[in-house]
């Protein structure tokens, strides 16, 4: 009965006073000419792209940008022929120029993909860029997608514009788990208040981030967040601790082309960073456990116990934790346009979440650590500092 009652506490506070996270209305603002197009380099870290590049390079591209744009791929270290393969796509394709780098295995203290990033911005910032887009190699943008970004950051006064790519949703397991993967990052990071001046909460979401050139300088991207695995949060608290501006909203003309078909792909794409989210701190994973239980699973439980045993003071509570939890999920089903059906299952896909945060846990103690692609990253305490 307490646990229901305290469970549909936390939903009442989550739904009125967590910055209406469950609200999918935070979009780019209609697009407006501002007169005068800043140059743009687009920065597409790449390692082992070959199978998505040609669904997603053709579209950066062909962006319909009035200024100067030019894309650098970064190829990191690929075996699949990733470098020559964008060659050929821009080749065939035309549109926006086409250079592709090769940085070399990233030293000690350094992520793959942040090391790709140094050298992208290294060689867009030849050109002198005002604005750099960091686009992942499995990101697909609508032709008016640099333009929208460019005019946003203009208009509202922003150093980083960032969109949260629409994930793919076509197997029975990614409609599953993906809006609650996109809905539950938005309850930790409420996109409102990421906005606002004066907040600390700070996010962005790396398949499609633009930064103005003078803030990344600014805040020491990438040098200063090296080591980070989840680089794009860590990116953007680095520009707001350094006075800048962050924006981050869903994205609409931004989707993401790569396939997670089965559980298991999924699986391995949350656990591998869900402890670095954490800290690596036990303390926080058993805080994190305990709040995803309370929250999201105790109301189904205590509406089935309290059928069973006749107690509405436990039935009652618990329904109507489940029917608030349920409710705002709703919105976010919609934005993904999956059945609403699909509402009342959220504390089963918060149960997955919750065993692959622990499966995280014990790869990290393990010694297997945050792994992609081939490379597993220490945590950063027992990196060497670079100074």
């Amino acid at each position: 009965m307490w646990s229901a009652a305290g469970s549909l506490g936390a939903w009442l506070w989550l739904l009125l006073c967590q910055g209406w996270f469950w609200r999918t209305d935070v979009r780019l603002p209609p697009l407006r000419d501002p007169g005068t197009w800043p140059d743009v380099c687009v920065v597409v870290p790449a390692r082992d792209e070959a199978a998505v590049l040609p669904l997603s390079l053709p579209s950066v591209l062909a962006q319909d940008y009035p200024g100067r744009a030019e894309v650098f791929l970064v190829d990191d270290g690929s075996t699949d022929g990733t470098g020559e393969l964008a060659r050929g796509l821009a080749r065939r394709h035309g549109g926006l120029p086409l250079t592709v780098g090769t940085p070399g295995e990233p030293p000690a203290g350094w992520t793959g993909k942040l090391w790709a990033v140094r050298h992208g911005l290294a060689l867009a910032g030849a050109r002198g860029p005002a604005y750099v887009l960091l686009t992942d190699a499995d990101i697909a943008h609508a032709p008016d997608s640099l333009r929208r970004l460019v005019a946003a950051a203009g208009a509202g006064g922003f150093d980083v514009v960032s969109q949260m790519a629409r994930l793919r949703v076509e197997s029975r397991w990614e409609r599953l788990v993906v809006p609650a993967f996109v809905y539950f990052f938005a309850q930790l990071y409420p996109f409102r208040r990421i906005g606002r001046e004066g907040t600390r909460t700070a996010a962005a979401a790396g398949g499609c981030v633009l930064l103005r050139a003078e803030a990344a300088a600014r805040a020491r991207i990438p040098d200063a967040i090296r080591h980070a695995v989840i680089d794009d949060v860590a990116l953007a608290r680095a520009v707001k601790r350094s006075g800048g501006r962050v924006w981050l909203g869903l994205a609409d003309g931004v989707d993401s082309v790569r396939p997670y078909p089965r559980l298991g792909d999924l699986w391995r794409m949350v656990s591998r960073s869900a402890y670095a989210q954490l800290r690596h701190s036990p303390l926080l994973l058993a805080g994190t456990v305990a709040g995803l239980a309370l929250v999201y699973l105790v109301p189904p439980v205590a509406l089935v116990a309290g059928a069973v045993t006749g107690s509405a003071a436990a039935a009652l509570p618990g329904a109507a934790a489940w029917l608030v939890m349920s409710g705002t999920y709703v919105p976010m089903l919609r934005y993904y346009r999956q059945p609403l059906r699909l509402a009342p299952l959220l504390p089963f896909t918060a149960a997955l979440y919750l065993l692959m945060t622990v499966h995280s846990a014990v790869r990290h103690h393990q010694g297997r650590g945050a792994a992609w692609k081939g490379r597993t990253y220490a945590r950063p305490e027992a990196l060497p500092d670079e100074g």
